[in-house]
């Protein structure tokens, strides 16, 4: 079954529940009762934060679960473990759901080094390793890996290329500090963060620090910034180091403009630490819609987003940006076996993974996710947007690469 346009809330997206191809075909983790679906996410670690994604995910699928008995009468199993955000320990995770517990595919794996470590296996094993939690390029590349494809969420060369094209038509005189994770989301957010400057882009540029994710805090780092002269700060960070940046900018009473990775622009669990007076004007990359905006609040999307975490996960924060990513992960698994209908082999299932093209309700309108044989990227638009009060304002339009 091939699914075309918009999903208007999850409510609606039950009305494909009963569709289902004649003959039957399973494989690992797939029968007339059940599809057995495995993800790894820091349930502990220095990146917690982002747990919270992966219980909105499943809330997703709890509801299908016990409103409509599942996919196609299939119910919905997510074994979900604990990896802290460590790639050993991704990596005997996801053996472990593979071998042991047999799971049909891994979604919405978070981390960027942690997907880097179980990519090459789970494509030898020919398991559908998608909607990879990290917007590293690599999991757009189908020729290497054709058992992957990447997320609900941007790629960091798309985020940093943005950024970097702002910086330049509204700041062309620009001088530039950056902070960024020394790994390879850092690496990507640069290299698209250069290609939106253009050809000045380099000699804009007077620091560029980098950290590592197990540093105990980036003070050093930001005196460091400060000194270099810089009036325009790019944070290619994870949550922890993002809020320690923009308290510390504060602190120094020094104010450049701060442009932030989309990953750890929530207002609950970054800004808010950071200072929500210090955060102000902060510029981020959106996709996703603003849960923390009064206008959002009163739509129907986001009313069926609040019920499902209201009954399914009690403990989510529903104006919480990771559990819209969540949530969105969850959605697009729904399209996905939609998608598949009765063919829940792999093949069947990287089949559906790589042939979609939907909206989601809690995307920002226009955003399209698409994949294709020779595209595996989902995504190719995002929004730019500024902090004002407790949530983001869109600024420019729409920006593709």
């Amino acid at each position: 079954m091939k699914f075309d346009g918009p999903v208007v809330c999850l409510a609606a997206t039950f009305a494909f529940a009963g569709l289902a191809l004649a003959e039957p075909k399973y494989g690992p983790g797939t029968s007339d009762t059940e599809i057995r679906i495995g993800n790894t996410a820091p349930y502990s670690g220095p990146a917690s934060a982002y747990g919270t994604g992966a219980r909105a995910m499943k809330a997703v699928f709890d509801r299908v679960n016990a409103e409509q008995g599942g996919v196609n009468g299939r119910k919905i199993v997510l074994l979900s473990l604990d990896d802290a955000y460590n790639p050993s320990r991704t990596v005997e995770r996801v053996r472990e759901l593979v071998e042991k517990e047999e799971v049909s595919f891994i979604a919405y794996p978070i981390g960027t080094a942690q997907n880097a470590a179980i990519q090459r296996y789970l494509n030898t094993k020919k398991v559908p390793q998608i909607f990879v939690g990290s917007g590293a390029n690599q999991w757009g590349d189908y020729k290497r890996f054709p058992w992957t494809t990447a997320g609900v969420i941007p790629s960091y060369d798309l985020e940093g290329y943005a950024y970097g094209q702002h910086i330049g038509k509204t700041n062309p005189d620009a001088k530039i500090g950056i902070l960024y994770q020394s790994d390879d989301l850092g690496k990507d957010y640069l290299k698209g963060f250069l290609a939106g400057l253009g050809e000045k882009g380099k000699a804009m540029i007077v620091a560029e620090l980098p950290y590592q994710i197990t540093d105990p805090t980036v003070d050093s780092q930001v005196v460091s910034l400060k000194g270099s002269g810089a009036n325009v700060v790019a944070i290619f960070a994870l949550p922890k180091a993002t809020a320690q940046t923009i308290r510390k900018i504060a602190e120094l009473d020094w104010k450049p403009v701060q442009y932030v990775a989309g990953v750890s622009s929530s207002v609950g669990s970054v800004m808010n630490q950071a200072g929500l007076a210090n955060a102000q004007g902060v510029i981020a990359a959106l996709y996703a819609k603003d849960p923390t905006d009064p206008a959002v609040r009163e739509t129907p999307a986001y009313k069926d987003y609040e019920k499902t975490l209201a009954t399914y996960y009690p403990g989510g924060n529903p104006q919480e940006t990771i559990n819209v990513n969540g949530y969105n992960a969850g959605m697009a698994v729904l399209n996905m076996l939609r998608q598949a209908g009765d063919d829940l082999t792999r093949d069947g299932i990287m089949k559906a993974a790589t042939s979609l093209e939907f909206e989601l309700p809690m995307m920002i309108e226009g955003i399209k996710l698409s994949t294709s044989p020779t595209n595996h990227t989902l995504m190719s638009q995002i929004h730019l947007g500024q902090l004002e009060g407790q949530h983001y304002k869109l600024i420019g339009g729409l920006v593709s690469r």
